[in-house]
């Protein structure tokens, strides 16, 4: 969950970390930290708060001077937001930053103490630095070895020992890092943009990988000191993707993006207007193979899911569970051979998806996986990996990571429906052509955003609203009350419109505002009628509803019509409006849109 960096070379590393670590605070940003090599000794500097808080410290303090150091920010698990509980953590000899969480270091540090430690901050990753200094005899890779076979849990590791100064250790499990090479200068990093300013050249460290990071050299072993060598990756995306554009906050810019991200990530699976998957590796007789099909994800990515099990049932006839990864894990499911789990993740390193992934394939399981970050640990378990090339997404709330799940979901749906007789291949070229100029509508549905904002001026002061929706109207319904309430801080709940008179109903009051969503011809009749008796009890309705929908008079305060489109495809034209509304609602009451509180990009911890 957070995010850290390193480097050595000529440069002065205090400023080379910070920049890194600005490029990384999407991770977490309830403190910031550095550590650097000066005149023979390992100076810290750290601080409670974003990075700034951090920045204005040491330029009242003065910044450590030198070639060599490690960065930290944080998004705290074990302990609270404190200066004392910020990384880097250690002591004279040993310094580290961490990501992850190690869960046996009560026990750890239960024995630690009984060695004659003591301990300063509430954190995990105090134990892993006192450990490494107990078990520290002058040979670091050996040391290093030592503490890794005894603690248990994820972790990414930037370790600096004082006795070298030329040089940064890293080791990775469970949590994702990255070694950059550059021209006389290394790196070390959680994710990409931290480095490309200096770099696009990286390796992907694996599971208990040992990187030791020089100037002029990399060299990588495995636990027991045997060296690796390894293929330089390099990065297809410059420093420009990783800033704002010219836009106010990175969301307003990646929902401006997401026509691109959908082009870019539909094109290559599209042959003569029909899907097509070999270059994954895998077919439509293989996917119509599977008995049952399960999705899982979290959050932003199991909404994604929810369209996807919608579609697929519809017009495949194939049976899909859709589960939230944390549940489905604990649940002892009832998955094995000849079933299909399709997990979705952004990141490529969410951890409660990850080990349902590692669940089903212990149970025998194909794995597919949907993620955004080549090479990232999901991708590299998956039996099936299909990339979507939204490129970096910055904001801690998704947008465009969204929209490209969502259409390879469709076009899965349309290779799944081909395979089983459901579509003729008529059929099949035709919805994948209206696939294809998705794009273009959802350039149209980013000009509504006037609408959007007005809209959001009726929601700045609510204490609570509804989002409503039938179908995949109600699937929809789900992502855009997340999108408001993580980033606007309102309650905000969603529910299948048909349910309100089952109880739900019984929240409404003078006001209330209740944002109703009515693009599916079949169901607009049932869901204008939910709408009305909402409005019956004084809700202030916001309808997003398609062009051809007949509104009476007085059914809705604000109606927001959507271009024509498909209306099965239509999640991906109404999801513009829902996440403009979220945007600009948040922005009227002054949030920092892009680092919502208490939030991060990628949660890779339980």
């Amino acid at each position: 969950m957070c995010g850290i960096a390193g480097y050595i070379g000529d440069r002065d590393s205090a400023d080379v970390l910070v920049d890194a670590l600005s490029k990384l605070e999407y991770r977490g940003y309830d403190s910031a930290g550095i550590a650097v090599f000066e005149n023979g000794t390992i100076k810290v500097e750290k601080c409670k708060g974003r990075l700034a808080n951090l920045v204005e410290k040491m330029d009242s303090d003065g910044k450590p001077t030198g070639h060599c150091g490690i960065g930290h920010t944080r998004w705290a698990t074990h302990g609270e937001p404190s200066d004392i509980n910020s990384h880097p953590h250690g002591n004279k000899r040993v310094t580290i930053v961490h990501n992850g969480i190690i869960e046996n270091y009560k026990q750890l540090k239960d024995f630690l103490i009984s060695e004659g430690y003591s301990f300063v901050s509430e954190t995990d990753t105090e134990t892993v630095a006192k450990l490494l200094d107990y078990y520290y005899n002058g040979d670091p890779m050996a040391t290093i070895s030592k503490v890794l076979s005894e603690i248990k849990g994820s972790y990414a590791l930037g370790i600096m020992f004082r006795d070298f100064p030329d040089r940064i250790f890293a080791v990775r499990k469970d949590s994702p890092l990255i070694v950059g090479v550059g021209d006389s200068e290394n790196f070390i990093a959680s994710d990409v943009p931290a480095i490309i300013h200096y770099t696009r050249d990286y390796y992907l460290l694996e599971e208990n990988e040992i990187a030791v990071v020089k100037k002029d050299a990399v060299r990588i072993f495995d636990v027991h000191g045997n060296e690796i060598f390894k293929k330089i990756n390099t990065a297809d995306w410059d420093v420009d993707a990783a800033e704002k554009g010219g836009f106010e906050h990175f969301m307003l810019k990646e929902i401006h993006e997401q026509p691109t991200a959908v082009k870019t990530t539909i094109t290559p699976r599209i042959t003569e207007h029909m899907p097509d998957f070999s270059a994954e590796g895998f077919d439509a007789n293989k996917l119509k193979s599977y008995r049952n099909i399960f999705i899982i994800a979290c959050g932003t990515a199991m909404h994604a899911g929810m369209v996807g099990k919608y579609v697929i049932e519809k017009i495949a006839r194939i049976p899909v569970t859709v589960d939230i990864a944390s549940e489905f894990r604990y649940r002892n499911p009832l998955i094995g051979e000849g079933d299909l789990m399709i997990v979705i993740s952004q990141s490529g390193e969410t951890a409660d998806t990850k080990a349902a992934l590692g669940l089903a394939k212990e149970a025998g399981a194909d794995t597919m996986a949907i993620v955004n970050v080549k090479g990232s640990s999901i991708a590299r378990e998956a039996d099936m990996v299909v990339y979507t090339h939204a490129g970096p997404e910055i904001s801690v709330a998704s947008t465009k990571a969204y929209m490209v799940q969502v259409s390879i979901m469709y076009l899965l749906a349309f290779e799944l429906a081909y395979a089983n007789g459901k579509f003729t291949e008529e059929t099949c070229r035709e919805y994948t052509e209206k696939l294809e100029e998705m794009p273009d509508i959802i350039d149209e549905a980013i000009l509504l955003k006037e609408k959007c904002q007005f809209a959001a001026s009726k929601l700045v002061n609510a204490d609570s609203l509804l989002y409503i929706g039938r179908g995949l109207d109600y699937a929809l319904s789900m992502e855009g009350s997340l999108k408001l309430k993580e980033i606007s801080y309102i309650h905000s709940e969603s529910y299948a419109a048909g349910e309100l008179k089952h109880g739900t109903i019984s929240l409404i009051t003078d006001g209330m505002p209740v944002i109703a969503i009515a693009t599916q011809k079949d169901l607009v009749e049932k869901t204008i009628s939910n709408i009305k008796e909402v409005k019956a009890r004084g809700a202030f309705v916001i309808l997003v509803a398609d062009r051809e929908v007949e509104v009476e008079e007085g059914v809705a305060d604000i109606v927001i019509r959507l271009p024509e489109a498909d209306q099965m495809l239509m999640p991906m034209v109404a999801a513009v409006p829902l996440q403009l509304i979220a945007y600009y609602t948040a922005v009227l009451k002054g949030n920092d849109v892009d680092k919502p509180r208490n939030l991060a990009k990628s949660v890779t911890v339980e």
